[in-house]
């Protein structure tokens, strides 16, 4: 009896190699699989989620199934294309990394068919040529801030002199876009009917004639003279 039990111990610790070994070869595959599924499509969206204008373009119902890519923008720029749906084909699957490099390249959906794929190409270009014209669209509908920024600063508002007159004070605030005048408004005018009716034929001809060098309203001579003065004062001013 002794001598039976190391031998007992004995196979057994043999054995023990060979049941760590069995599941081993289980997870190895599992692994190789996990690997061998495309990811390049999440790559490309991880690569440019960080920043950018995201836009999903239309989903194209196709013969192989349904086609639908996300598009990542810098501006107009494509930086990153992503699958949303695509058909569970090996050759969708060969063809997609081939279809997003070539639109990387070509930054349009102006591509080449790939060959083998060529309903799955259609879908992918024209659900890709969508989200092209949803971006170009909200970028027409809302300015760059840096445009609005530049446009702003460009813009500058000078008051002109308050000019004393027999009729009252008379004084403009000119804005000027560079060196255009592009508005002028009335912050002083007497108070009299001829006036009144007079300014926005002088500011219709300040705007025309782009100076202070502009023709006496009849009836109003008045008021012209302090006008054209207290603008030719804001002209100055702005330099």
């Amino acid at each position: 009896m002794k001598r039976a039990i190391p031998v007992v111990v004995l196979s057994i610790a043999g054995l023990v190699p060979i049941w760590r070994y069995e599941p081993s070869i289980g997870g190895s595959t599992s692994t190789t699989e996990a690997a061998s599924t495309p990811s390049a499509s999440s790559s490309s969206s991880d690569s440019g989620s960080s920043s950018g204008t995201v836009v999903k373009g239309t989903t194209v119902t196709t013969e192989k199934g349904p086609v639908q890519v996300q598009v990542t923008f810098q501006g107009d720029k494509i930086t990153a294309v992503k699958m949303l749906q695509q058909p569970n084909h090996p050759q969708t699957t060969a063809a997609v990394p081939k279809l997003i490099a070539e639109t990387l390249e070509a930054q349009s959906a102006d591509i080449d068919t790939v060959s083998g794929a060529t309903i799955t190409t259609e879908g992918y270009k024209e659900s890709l040529q969508a989200a092209i014209d949803a971006n170009a669209e909200a970028a027409a509908a809302s300015p760059s801030p840096s445009a609005s920024a530049s446009t702003a600063s460009a813009a500058q508002t000078v008051d002109g002199s308050a000019v004393n007159t027999e009729k009252g004070t008379v004084q403009v605030q000119v804005t000027f876009e560079g060196d255009k005048i592009s508005a002028v408004k009335m912050l002083q005018q007497p108070n009299h009917p001829q006036t009144t009716a007079a300014v926005p034929k002088l500011i219709a001809e300040t705007l025309e004639a782009q100076s202070a060098d502009i023709d006496t309203v009849s009836g109003a001579t008045i008021t012209t003279e302090g006008y054209k003065e207290s603008l030719q004062a804001a002209i100055d001013a702005k330099g």
